[in-house]
């Protein structure tokens, strides 16, 4: 059954010990954990925590950076997706966002080659402890420090270039939803989601995110989802916020605001 996230993103500032007493004071039964605000922690000491809130983990993000862009080589990169993958099981959670890394000075085919060796080597653990690995396309506009993979055709040939059930991708709609042609493509992408992600946008971005509340965008939310649940997605519908628009909102607001826009949205 579908069910609402809330990615930690969205309360930047707050800790993880903060976020999950928020998160469950507002009625939202599921968070998206942030690996930063996790180190804080730890991943024993969070899961107990979280337990206690009673809320489930959507996901944990991020791991990648296999093509080297952040100064880590191929293979420190690997290990610590192999980290993260432990680390999501211990979480009690079933998907690892994944980004690539920047193309880092590689020619595409050197980069691509890169993140599906590293793919195909990851996913026999994650298959082993349970976890899907989502592969996560973002817009060109704000893509540069993170990933090279920024149209979801990328990423589906990438997903069969693996060919491992255990891999598959993130339907951000603050990345993907400006393309008019994506609530046609939803019936054929949906056995390929692991995770969906909810933005509003008022333009398309060009630089950093700037994400807005949902609904107060112009992207086609309504459809979006309307395709998915037509498509037979029932999994987490997570809500990332970030950005300018709403940085003037506080914390508290951003959660109920979230948590109507969903219910509005998703009719759960």
């Amino acid at each position: 059954m579908a069910k609402l996230s809330v990615n930690e993103t969205t309360t930047f500032r707050w800790s993880l010990e903060e976020d999950a007493a928020a998160y469950s004071a507002a009625g939202i039964p599921a968070i998206g954990v942030w690996r930063q605000k996790l180190s804080d922690l730890g991943a024993g000491r969070a899961a107990q925590l979280l337990a206690e809130y009673r809320l489930e983990v959507s996901h944990l993000f991020w791991a990648g950076g296999f093509t080297g862009s952040d100064g880590r080589t191929y293979r420190e990169s690997v290990q610590d997706a192999c980290d993260a993958v432990r680390t999501t099981a211990a979480l009690h959670a079933r998907c690892l966002v994944v980004c690539s890394g920047a193309r880092a000075g590689h020619t595409s085919n050197h980069a691509h080659r890169l993140v599906k060796d590293a793919l195909a080597e990851v996913a026999p653990l994650a298959e082993e402890h349970g976890v899907t690995l989502a592969i996560e396309p973002m817009h060109p506009g704000c893509a540069a420090n993170c990933t090279f993979l920024t149209s979801l055709d990328e990423v589906v040939r990438l997903l069969d270039a693996v060919g491992s059930p255990w891999v598959k991708l993130v339907l951000d709609t603050y990345h993907v939803g400006h393309d008019a042609a994506l609530v046609g493509r939803i019936p054929q992408l949906a056995p390929h989601i692991a995770l969906v992600q909810l933005g509003d946008a008022r333009q398309p971005p060009r630089g950093e995110q700037n994400r807005c509340r949902l609904g107060d965008g112009n992207l086609p939310l309504r459809n979006i989802v309307d395709a998915l649940k037509a498509a037979g997605y029932d999994g987490y519908y997570d809500v990332e916020l970030l950005g300018e628009d709403v940085e003037s909102c506080g914390y508290p607001s951003l959660l109920d605001h979230a948590k109507a826009a969903y219910a509005d949205l998703v009719g759960e």
